[in-house]
């Protein structure tokens, strides 16, 4: 099979997975997956027990909540117009109105359905919850697994673009030794994972389950990429160091030095000794915090139910808090249909939650950490990481941490590079880019004989 291209032998796995299939509910989401009554191969070293545990999974959204979502859209009760010419109070109404109605006319779910069932799919139960999550493995042999993770309001779908430049290089400007297996799972309470039940759901359980998840795939060496919430996992996984993990990657790096934070919490002046680059980066985060873009970040830490109320009531206003990420803040709302991502690319993300109810388990996840700062080095502990870290700055995200405190934070830093083009979600905007940066970042982590994993 590993002859064959990669989507091609995941379509022969999937086939040869399904006989006997059965039907799971997603409960209270209106949502069917399909899971094989036999257990899907993963490979020749993993445990027979773990490998039982891991079901084959396809999408299949019922017509009857397509339909709601359409009547709740044509039923919504929108707001006065802002009172200003810009973002400053929050998404615009003129702008968000021609989205939603789009979504709730010409917007096609089932080609998002698509795109998702064209890849392999699985859940498997871990600590008592089913976790759901894409595996592509490459057809080079010495592929070099990694375990990328999303963030809010993110899913896997921000994912997808860069799953074909990783485990097919060649195709995309890199080398055959430049191969990944991907990896990509649904956070707990998002998307096609379950939602939690009880609290300790924190980014370091999530850590935990997700070495767990590698080890049950039968990957004996492997690495991690973050960005958003997942760049707190990834954290989290470096400090833990479970057997296994070489090192990662992220794009939302733990950086800012306590007397910075401290400076920032209190509205004070600058610390003294910055240099003129870390001046500029202390600036922009003071009026970052003083515009109120960290908003809803305070909100969903603070009270995620609330918060949940509206949002998995009205799809308008899903998408208006969805959208009031600083992320999107220079999203066009695709009147671009050349800039990624596109207008159908951010539906399928948001009507993603939607289907899910995730708009209030995905905000637990602010929750359960405290609202602790994922650039601050002291809330993320990185003086406990050891396992070497690689970090990518994108010019157009809401960080971008001087090197100077990269290197202060991470002691070792084996990568960092400062791209030309790209955001807070930059697998999603710049795919080429982003797959380009891990390969040059974990580089030198490919171990020189090139047998990397359990195939």
């Amino acid at each position: 099979m590993r002859s064959l291209g990669w989507l091609t032998g995941c379509a022969l796995a999937l086939a040869c997975a399904h006989e006997g299939k059965g039907v799971v509910a997603e409960s209270g989401t209106n949502m069917k997956g399909t899971a094989a009554a036999e257990a899907q191969p993963q490979a020749a070293s993993t445990a027979e027990a773990a490998t039982a545990a891991i079901r084959p999974f396809k999408v299949q959204v019922q017509q009857a909540a397509l339909d709601d979502l359409r009547r709740r859209i044509a039923a919504t009760r929108w707001p006065d117009k802002e009172t200003v010419a810009d973002q400053s109070q929050g998404a615009q109404l003129a702008k968000l109105q021609e989205l939603v109605r789009y979504w709730g006319s010409g917007y096609d779910w089932r080609k998002a359905e698509a795109k998702l069932n064209a890849l392999p799919q699985f859940t498997t139960n871990i600590d008592g919850l089913d976790i759901h999550f894409i595996h592509v493995r490459s057809r080079q042999r010495n592929a070099l697994p990694v375990i990328i993770t999303h963030g809010w309001p993110g899913s896997v779908f921000e994912l997808l673009k860069i799953i074909g430049p990783l485990t097919d290089p060649t195709a995309h400007g890199g080398r055959a030794e430049d191969a990944f297996d991907v990896v990509i799972p649904s956070l707990p309470g998002y998307g096609f994972s379950g939602k939690p039940t009880v609290t300790g759901w924190d980014t370091d359980h999530i850590a935990r389950v997700w070495a767990e998840l590698m080890k049950r795939l039968g990957y004996t060496r492997y690495v991690a990429q973050g960005g958003d919430v997942g760049a707190i996992v990834d954290n989290a996984m470096a400090r833990q160091a479970p057997a296994g993990l070489l090192g990662i990657h992220v794009n939302l790096p733990g950086t800012v030095p306590p007397e910075v934070d401290g400076a920032l919490a209190g509205g004070g002046p600058a610390p003294a000794g910055l240099s003129e680059k870390e001046r500029a980066v202390f600036d922009a985060l003071s009026t970052y915090r003083k515009k109120g873009n960290a908003g809803y970040f305070v909100m969903m830490a603070a009270r995620p139910q609330t918060v949940g109320y509206a949002l998995t009531d009205s799809p308008a206003g899903l998408a208006g808090w969805i959208l009031v990420h600083p992320g999107f803040a220079q999203w066009n709302y695709g009147d671009d249909p050349g800039k990624s991502p596109t207008k159908d690319e951010v539906l399928d993300d948001i009507t993603l939650y939607w289907l899910t109810n995730s708009a209030a388990s995905s905000a637990r996840s602010y929750w359960e950490n405290g609202g602790r700062s994922p650039i601050s080095a002291a809330a993320q502990k990185t003086a406990e990481i050891s396992l070497p870290v690689a970090i990518t700055v994108f010019p157009e995200d809401v960080y971008r941490p001087p090197e100077t405190w990269a290197r202060r934070a991470y002691r070792n830093l084996i990568y960092f590079h400062e791209v030309d083009k790209g955001g807070h979600f930059a697998a999603w905007e710049q795919p080429e880019l982003f797959a380009a940066e891990l390969r040059a970042a974990f580089k030198s982590l490919r171990p020189a004989e090139g047998r990397v994993a359990a195939r």
